[in-house]
């Protein structure tokens, strides 16, 4: 009840002063992170399940609020990204001056409510109930990608997430009608009762297509592109950091409920996933926008959650414990170790354009210089969600790797040839991943300035870099001291996967040795780096331009840009990726040639020809009942009168 307290709080944002936003903002998200913290590591930590019954009959039940391992995991991922996201707003937020107050007050106000909606779904018991607070969580989000509204690029990304979430709406729905109707309950446990009666595809592929819309999975994931750049970059980590893994809990909870089609169901999650991985890193190398390239590294992460899941399924499908103890977790343990980089991502990105107001990586350039600390914040980020150790990132990814072996030795030859095809693609997008951040990295932060946006340029203040320690000093945490989320999430898959009530993690020692001699190998290049810091100290250090091979125009324009450094890439993936250049030629005859651009463009192929196909047949549809827009005043006074007549004789006549 005291959750339910601090939500009716929230109506105090309307009365609250502009400067005062923020930090009741803060204060709220505090308190209400302290109580469900509260219960979620008692529940996590000390066995011991929250339980809220709120006395409001709602569809023949009462709304039960439970929170069991796996929604206390959940509970504590979104916690800690909220935390350090209400923070960085503070600063960021400073910049919307000519924001109004009532814009300001509902973005706070949308902010609050996304948070306590994302914590409310992880312990909803009664579908309906869940399905509401979904909606709020869409409609609170979709009011913050909206917040620069005034821009068309943001009101063509907000009503494109707008739509396709209310069709993931319709999926669960759907399915929640459907569980019904054969177990007659509103209640999630029913899942279990109608998984064991019936087929478990049909359901499955219903639910997965609703809770895969809002995680990201290919082919639903042509939301994220749009979104995450037209959204201010606190949400944008907010949402790519936690709101999407609702996606992935909801799926959780699917899989956890069924009863057989194992085999089927882990191959075609693993199919998608690997999809989704591949397709989302591939396409983010090709990117320009910095923020549209980290929403494509969502879309990736989430494809390598779904790996993980996958592989635990197709553990329980041939009853390999080990293997499914190795995929559930390491899928699991993503969720948290990817809420963490990417999060610190955004903020980055966030940085950069605060002080440059560009998210154009053609347009950057030298910020090492200007902003050292986010360029170091970046790199570790970076370093992190490539899996590279000693970072959180490796940590996830070891366990799923682990996993491919153990079924590569253990497994029969189907399932031998499935674990090394997946074991490549997880290889090939690791190595895209890296390809793609040296890109970022360099081009953001190396070189020299490309333009006159990085002129002013400066570090952040400490309310945007103290979120940002927080979340790295975690990520370096979780790589180098894994035992201390290693053992919760083998407490969450032995508590929702009964066969695995008594499987450890094998090698654990081994992975803890690849941390820490990584771990001594950074230490090792820092020390070399500070003694070499400490001997100039006292030296005469003479500034010159970059060594240039005996070429002396070293413009900025000479430098590599986001093309150029993948040039050899779009080239060869130019078609599958739907990727346009535009250059032209210069002839053989052209002995003085003309000024000219080369300039790339990459268009969404599932939205070209899958999603805007679509959209196109329901506009030409839409558009035969435009005469109902007459724009006469008396004609929609006239529409609610006809609508009452028509109820009146439907009623009269027995049909409703």
């Amino acid at each position: 009840m005291e959750l339910l307290l601090i939500i009716c709080l929230s109506v105090l944002f309307f009365a609250m002063s502009r400067k005062k936003l923020p930090v009741y903002n803060l204060i709220l998200t505090f308190l209400f992170l302290a109580v469900s913290s509260f219960y979620a590591i008692k529940t996590l930590f000390l066995s011991q399940p929250y339980a809220c019954l709120i006395p409001f009959h709602f569809w023949g039940n009462d709304i039960l609020l439970t929170m069991d391992k796996l929604s206390a995991f959940f509970v504590l991922v979104i916690n800690i990204t909220t935390l350090v996201s209400s923070i960085y707003s503070i600063q960021y937020m400073s910049m919307y001056h000519t924001k109004s107050r009532q814009e300001l007050v509902l973005h706070y106000f949308s902010f609050f409510t996304l948070y306590w909606s994302m914590i409310v779904l992880t312990m909803l018991q009664n579908t309906i109930a869940f399905l509401v607070v979904w909606e709020i969580m869409s409609l609170s989000s979709f009011l913050l990608v909206m917040f620069e509204a005034e821009k068309s690029l943001t009101q063509k990304a907000g009503i494109n997430y707008f739509i396709q979430m209310h069709f993931a709406a319709l999926f669960l729905l759907l399915g929640i009608i459907i569980l019904h109707y054969f177990t007659d309950s509103w209640s999630w446990s029913a899942l279990q009762q109608y998984f064991a009666n019936y087929s478990n595809v049909g359901l499955f592929l219903v639910f997965f297509a609703g809770f895969g819309f809002k995680a990201g999975f290919v082919p639903f994931h042509t939301w994220l592109p749009h979104a995450h750049p037209a959204a201010p970059s606190h949400v944008s980590a907010l949402m790519s950091g936690v709101m999407i893994k609702l996606g992935i809990y909801g799926i959780l909870r699917i899989v956890f409920a069924l009863q057989n089609d194992l085999m089927l169901i882990g191959l075609l999650v693993l199919f998608v996933s690997l999809i989704s991985g591949i397709t989302g890193v591939g396409v983010a190398i090709v990117q320009h926008n910095l923020k549209r390239l980290l929403a494509y590294h969502s879309i990736e992460n989430i494809g390598i959650i779904g790996i993980g899941i996958g592989v635990g399924i197709i553990g329980l499908a041939i009853q390999n414990q080990t293997l499914a103890m190795l995929g559930f977790a390491g899928g699991i343990l993503h969720v948290l170790n990817h809420s963490l980089f990417k999060s610190l991502l955004f903020f980055s990105a966030g940085s950069v354009y605060h002080q440059t107001h560009t998210m154009n990586i053609d347009n950057m350039g030298g910020l090492i210089k200007r902003m050292p600390v986010t360029a170091f914040i970046f790199l570790i980020a970076s370093l992190s969600i490539c899996g590279l150790p000693p970072f959180n990132g490796f940590i996830s990814e070891f366990l799923i790797y682990n996993g491919f072996v153990n079924g590569i030795i253990h497994a029969d030859v189907i399932v031998k040839l499935v674990m090394l095809f997946a074991l490549l693609g997880l290889a090939a997008i690791g190595g895209l991943a890296i390809f793609c951040f040296t890109k970022a990295f360099g081009i953001v932060f190396l070189g020299t300035e490309r333009s006159s946006h990085m002129h002013h340029a400066h570090e952040m203040s400490w309310w945007s870099l103290a979120p940002q320690f927080i979340s790295l000093a975690l990520i370096l945490l979780i790589g180098f001291v894994p035992s201390i989320v290693l053992n919760p999430v083998l407490r969450i898959v032995q508590q929702n996967v009964s066969t695995c009530s008594t499987v450890l993690l094998p090698n654990t020692d081994a992975l803890q040795s690849i941390s820490l001699a990584a771990g001594v190998f950074v230490l090792i290049v820092l020390a070399v780096w500070l003694i070499k810091k400490w001997a100039f100290t006292t030296k005469k250090v003479q500034s010159s331009v970059t060594w240039g091979c005996a070429y002396h125009g070293n413009a900025p324009r000479t430098q590599y840009t986001a093309s150029s450094y993948a040039e050899n890439y779009i080239h060869g993936m130019e078609h599958s990726l739907n990727v346009t250049t535009h250059f032209k030629p210069i002839a053989t005859t052209e002995y003085f040639p003309e000024h000219r651009h080369y300039k790339t463009h990459q268009e969404s192929t599932y939205e070209k020809h899958i999603f805007k196909p679509i959209a196109k047949i329901f506009e030409r549809f839409f558009d035969k009942f435009a005469f109902i827009q007459s724009g006469q005043t008396q004609h929609y006074i006239l529409y609610p009168f006809v609508l009452i007549i028509v109820l009146i004789i439907l009623t009269l006549t027995n049909l409703i």
